[in-house]
């Protein structure tokens, strides 16, 4: 049985029924829950990535720290990321200065450089064993992109200070030997779940503590509530993908997007250890414009394990193109075949979550309107080196440092070149609530087959409904407690995902993603 067909019997492990080559290969990361009322300096909410990398730097500059995790460690999207680490972003470096300056591209990709030179030296400082490694990454044009662009690419990158030139020919993909990209040199990679062990590791070593199976709400400048008890700390670091302390602001600048991954074997010493990105789809009705990204990662002695990623599509919305989570694999797997005829059963499918800011960079930094509230977001398609940066700048700001890119990433700033994208996906968002009017895509919950979900019209209400395993019937509020907006059944994660801002939903209700906070209602049907 492929590991993607594993049923999960609790979200805490990972934010989806599909199980990720990191997860599968990863024991559970677990710690002590909430039994009382706490007092820290530091308060961290989220356990990926971004948040034990904040810890780690703030518990070594001195601080003491305390990180609760709603599930286990990485069981959010960094246990579902790719994890390429690359200073390659997916919103092109010309589009940065055109929008901000040179100076800001520069500094966008002098900021990426120091995030994958920070994670090499913590995997040294800490001997931890996660297959990093340096690498090449190739980008090369999508059918619907333009020479031009490429040239115009390299030019930006070469101003900015990176280390990239243009090749005859994209290595180890067949039929691209008269196609040019565009190299970066001195890329990485690395098992990022192995990587969290060995942070999480180090940060118990210093003296902090981690919770899991902990649930924050209630965030305010005093602290949160943490599984009903209370957390208070001077400064509070919410490092939860997207920012479950934030109502409105932050989710007008930033929009889920969906994106879907597959791993297949490959004969070992085939392949270089490489990344490689085509420059996406320019045609596509997403403001986006989703690429497709593929990675090498040692498997067994036998077997590498090609991981290829794209086919996204906003959350909640795979139907607006009429292309079902599904069918994204198989549309997915027949792209990369393409490249890569080597590629052999596919062991592992899974899908992730995207934060899109309408102007490319991230927010990391203040909270707009907070003294002491931090957040780490809009990680695009670059969510390692991403949160890595808002974990530097955001140590060097509760430390009282000056850090020389807070103001690149500042959550806070309007960016008025990029009013067009805003408005684009600020109406794509308005037309969701058209939901509560239109016609449900279930009619009778007698049509719900064993592990399927739907939403119902009852009257003026709106009921999401699964059919368990058991044969038995869960019903929900299909309302958003975030916004408001009605969820969508998700088949394939076999979640409920709201179409306007991302929030997503297990099969017993409760929250898998912010921004909600809380579960869905629970409704019982007669």
């Amino acid at each position: 049985m492929d590991k993607s067909d594993i049923t999960l019997k609790s979200s805490s492990i990972t934010s989806g029924k599909n199980v990720s080559f990191w997860v599968d290969t990863t024991p559970i990361l677990s710690f002590d829950t909430p039994s009382h009322d706490i007092q820290t300096e530091v308060l961290i909410i989220g356990g990926g990535i971004a948040g034990l990398t904040t810890a780690y730097k703030l518990l070594k500059a001195g601080k003491k720290v305390t990180l609760a995790e709603d599930g286990f460690i990485g069981s959010g999207e960094t246990g579902r990321t790719t994890a390429h680490l690359t200073c390659a972003l997916d919103d092109r470096y010309y589009f940065i200065e055109k929008t901000f300056g040179e100076n800001a591209a520069k500094l966008a990709a002098e900021s990426h450089e120091a995030a994958i030179d920070e994670i090499e030296k913590i995997v040294t400082d800490l001997n931890i064993d996660c297959s990093f490694k340096r690498v090449n990454g190739y980008l090369f044009l999508h059918p619907t992109d333009k020479e031009e662009r490429l040239d115009k690419e390299f030019q930006v990158t070469q101003k900015a200070g990176l280390q990239t030139f243009l090749l005859k020919g994209v290595p180890a993909l067949v039929n691209c030997e008269k196609e040019r990209c565009l190299v970066f040199s001195n890329q990485a990679q690395f098992h990022v779940l192995h990587y969290l062990k060995g942070l999480a590791e180090a940060i118990i070593s210093l003296g902090g503590i981690i919770y899991t199976e902990a649930h924050a709400e209630d965030i305010t400048k005093e602290g949160a509530k943490v599984n009903g008890y209370t957390f208070s700390a001077d400064h509070i670091v919410v490092a939860t993908n997207t920012p479950i302390n934030d109502t409105v602001t932050i989710h007008t600048k930033q929009h889920a997007y969906r994106t879907y991954v597959i791993g297949g074997k490959i004969p070992k010493g085939q392949l270089p250890y490489s990344l490689w990105w085509d420059t996406g789809d320019q045609e596509s009705k997403w403001v986006s414009q989703p690429y497709h990204y593929v990675r090498l990662e040692s498997y067994d002695d036998n077997y590498d394990l090609l991981i290829s990623g794209g086919e996204d599509h906003k959350t909640g919305q795979a139907d607006e193109e009429g292309i079902p989570e599904t069918e994204r694999y198989e549309r997915l797997e027949a792209w990369t075949r393409n490249y890569f005829p080597l590629l052999e059963d596919i062991s592992y499918r899974w899908s992730g979550q995207v934060m899109e800011p309408v102007d490319s960079l991230g927010f990391m930094g203040k909270n707009p309107g907070d003294d002491n509230i931090y957040i780490i977001t809009g990680d695009s398609g670059n969510g390692m080196t991403h949160t890595t940066i808002g974990a530097m700048i955001i140590c060097d700001t509760i430390m009282g440092i000056k850090n020389k890119w807070q103001n690149l990433y500042n959550p806070s700033r309007i960016t008025l070149k990029t009013a067009g994208n805003f408005v684009k996906e600020a109406g794509n968002m308005a037309s969701q609530y058209l939901d509560w009017i239109s016609r449900s895509d279930l009619q009778n919950t007698a049509d719900l087959s064993e592990g399927e979900g739907g939403v119902i019209s009852l009257g003026l209400r709106k009921i999401a409904v699964y059919r368990d395993y058991d044969k038995s019937l869960k019903a929900f509020s299909a309302v958003c407690p975030h916004l408001g907006c009605i969820v969508q059944w998700n088949n394939d994660e076999k979640s409920f995902d709201c179409p306007c801002h991302g929030s997503r939903f297990a099969t017993d209700g409760s929250v898998l993603n912010g921004p909600a906070e809380s579960n869905l209602n629970r409704i019982d049907l007669k």
